[in-house]
């Protein structure tokens, strides 16, 4: 359901040289010329896969020879700004073979001097996949096989041994005498150690489910059990007779599978158990290890997740001990996919606190307790969020987080103490700020634009001292002088019921406010995201919908994050409901401008967008006459146990809410122009999700048109050929009903 790439961002109209006189640039000449123009619009990153390094000296980046155009891993020096080569593969070969070495991924051991390279990756799921480990020494450039199809691969901290997950079960690799070690051996059909089934990795965010201890003495590990989960089928229809693959997906009101944490010592194999004392079906989403060498954290949620629990186990006796337990009237998050926070609470090495992201007056704000549970102080306060935590420096009792404070459309970094005191503004620039900090705090990567500047990146040191920009993107500047670009303006505007709506609007090139234009509102709406920044607009496929004679519509809806949990949470019980109501505000305050032609409005999106899109056009048909829905959730009933329960609760706590909030029963109230897509492949919204809804349409006597991508995932698209096609065909469909002689009509109400 969560796709970063749906996310659309935006950038305010402004009085720049590059715009003025828009119309007499050049025009895109079609459709792919526009998408290309995407990259050019975004721009520069500046460094590639950011590894901090040497206890936080340098960062470690990904390059390209100049001269061979192999890929090379690079150090940078912040302090001096000397970059030198660490690792290139060229003349490198595979252990035993005369094979040039090539690799998918890489991680750096924590003592720096060796990477971790995997190769010949095979994927599963989202985030995890079969691949061989090889070991790579920066001192002598050699390389060394680890293990071959394994799921995860880490090196222990004091990088003597390489940890791995193989077929369920957990094993250790000496490096010195290339002996292997097997530590668990229960795994079968359904119990398998050290991974995830597809829904904890799914919505929890995780791909690796194990976890060495600092010490290097334990993996601790989760043990699942899948066998009471339901198995889906899907296929691709491909060949003579098609092959079905096998996914156990637990959906709403399904049994999860049973989850229980290991302790392994891995010298001498002992094992133990770690129980929890909870009954019946829960989660334990998070574990980690605390500062003392022998005490795991663990965090377990009830199946509704609206009450957490933090044990401190005793891994050498399995002895529990409960932290503190929180509960909530709507849901508990221990990650932030959408921020890319992988863990609202932290436990720094160098202390005997730990910090807690919570929303719990209301924002989302950062909180400070020591070892016993007890609560020290809150550490930010204020009618804002604290959407990341990026570094601490212990010894300066400091923290450093990002958050709305100068505005939800912004993303600053600020300073304080550990006490609350002394809070310090370090990035100034208007605009979305992305930090990227060692591990130290003492230098930070700083990737910024606003709505009136392009992408930006600098390194800093951490005290506010700007040491040099990497990337200012001046090619950006220099195409946008000579191309014809829209860029947007924020709005706002109190809906009926009393909600403050951020939203934005790109207008077509050229632009005449004494025109009316057909409006499409490009959307995606699910809870916890945000759609609208102040941030560089970079899309091209907007650009071109733009070029096209649209008005492109984005909307900041209740559900969206970083406004606060009333704003957010609202929505709890009743997905679709206050979403589509301020889609459909948003449609009414648009038509009392000059320039919209409220009879020509089109609402389009993939994923949660695409729910949202149907959900929107069955509850105000009169405002949404088109849309556009490419794998679309039709009855959340239907979708996954975790994401689902989480906003809905249980499906007997709610079952009125299930039946409200599901397109398939609301099917009789569509009486607009829908274009459905779906790919035959896509395990995260099912495609009988899409059929039932054809169903349900057609036994209503409704009409919809339907476009299957039978190899693709999630989104469709499978290759570039498909990508544009889905493109293409969106386009057109829009084309038919918006720009036609005659406003779309709708069928008669029933």
């Amino acid at each position: 359901m969560k796709q970063l790439s749906r996310l659309y961002f935006v950038a305010l109209v402004i009085c720049l040289p590059l715009v003025a006189g828009a119309q007499d640039k050049q025009r895109f000449a079609n459709m792919d010329e526009a998408l290309q123009a995407g990259a050019i619009l975004n721009g520069r990153q500046g460094p590639r896969n950011v590894n901090w390094i040497e206890d936080g000296k340098r960062f470690s980046y990904i390059d390209r020879d100049a001269r061979t155009g192999t890929p090379v891993i690079r150090a940078y020096n912040p302090a001096t700004g000397s970059d030198t080569v660490l690792f290139t593969n060229t003349g490198l070969t595979f252990p035993g073979t005369s094979q040039p070495f090539a690799y998918d991924s890489f991680e750096w051991a924590q003592d720096s001097r060796h990477l971790v390279f995997s190769s010949n990756f095979q994927p599963i799921y989202r985030r995890s996949g079969i691949s061989d480990f090889y070991i790579y020494s920066l001192a002598d450039h050699s390389v060394q096989l680890a293990t071959k199809g394994a799921r995860t691969g880490e090196l222990s901290p004091n990088g003597a041994m390489l940890g791995f997950e193989r077929g369920g079960d957990m094993y250790v690799t000496n490096l010195s005498t290339h002996q292997e070690k097997r530590l668990t051996r229960d795994a079968s059909e359904h119990i398998y150690n050290g991974h995830f089934d597809w829904v904890y990795e799914e919505e929890f965010g995780l791909a690796q489910a194990w976890k060495w201890s600092p010490a290097s003495t334990y993996i601790a590990y989760w043990q699942l059990n899948d066998s009471a989960e339901p198995e889906i089928q899907i296929s691709d229809y491909s060949g003579m007779h098609q092959e079905w693959e096998k996914l156990r997906i637990p959906q709403v009101g399904d049994s999860n599978a049973t989850v229980r944490i290991g302790v392994v010592n891995v010298s001498t194999g002992q094992n133990t158990w770690l129980d929890t004392g909870e009954k019946g079906e829960f989660y334990v989403p998070r574990i980690y290890w605390t500062s003392r060498p022998d005490t795991l954290a663990v965090i377990t949620l009830n199946r509704p997740q609206n009450t957490m629990k933090l044990f401190f186990f005793d891994v050498k006796t399995g002895g529990r001990r409960q932290v503190m337990t929180e509960t909530s009237k709507t849901w508990l998050d221990v990650y932030d996919f959408y921020a890319g926070v992988e863990d609202m609470m932290t436990f720094p090495s160098d202390s005997h606190e730990f910090f807690w992201l919570s929303d719990r007056d209301g924002f989302q704000h950062l909180y400070r307790y020591d070892y016993s549970g007890k609560l020290v102080n809150q550490v930010t306060k204020g009618q804002w969020s604290v959407t990341r935590v990026e570094g601490s420096d212990a010894k300066k009792q400091t923290i450093y987080y990002t958050s709305t404070e100068a505005s939800p459309l912004q993303r600053q970094l600020y300073s304080i103490r550990f006490d609350g005191s002394g809070q310090h503004r370090i990035t100034t620039a208007e605009g979305n700020h992305r930090i990227n900090m060692s591990p130290t705090a003492t230098f930070f990567i700083d990737r910024y634009s606003s709505l009136k500047q392009p992408t930006q990146v600098e390194i800093w040191a951490a005290a506010g001292q700007k040491l040099r920009t990497l990337e200012n993107n001046t090619a950006t500047t220099t195409w946008l002088q000579t191309h014809a670009y829209s860029p947007a303006e924020i709005f706002s505007f109190t809906t009926s019921d009393g909600a403050r709506i951020d939203a934005s609007i790109v207008k077509p090139i050229p632009f005449d406010p004494n025109k009316r234009y057909p409006v499409i509102f490009d959307i995606y709406g699910g809870p916890g995201s945000q759609q609208v920044y102040n941030q560089f607009a970079t899309s091209g496929w907007t650009q071109w919908l733009a070029q096209e004679g649209y008005i492109i519509v984005g909307v900041n809806n209740r559900g969206t994050n970083n406004y606060g949990s009333a704003f957010m949470k609202i929505v709890y019980k009743h997905l679709g409901k206050y979403e589509a109501l301020d889609f459909a505000e948003t449609a009414r305050y648009l038509a009392k401008q000059t320039y919209i032609d409220s009879k020509r409005v089109a609402i389009v999106g993939t994923s949660y967008g695409g729910y949202s899109a149907v959900f929107t056009m069955e509850a105000y048909p009169e405002l949404f006459p088109v849309g556009v829905a490419n794998s679309a959730v039709g009855d959340w009933r239907l979708y996954d146990t975790i994401y689902t329960e989480r906003y809905m609760s249980l499906l007997n706590d709610n079952l009125s809410g299930y039946v409200e909030s599901a397109p398939v029963e609301q099917a009789a109230k569509m009486r607009g122009n829908l274009l459905l897509i779906h790919s035959l492949m896509d395990d995260n919204v099912h495609p009988q999700n899409t059929m039932q809804l054809l169903t349900a349409l057609t036994n209503a006597g409704r009409d919809a048109e339907l476009r299957i991508y039978p190899p693709g995932r999630h989104g469709a698209a499978y290759n570039g050929a498909s990508a544009r096609l889905i493109r293409q065909v969106t386009d057109s469909y829009l084309a038919r009903y918006l720009k036609a002689s005659n406003p779309p009509t709708l069928a008669p109400a029933r």
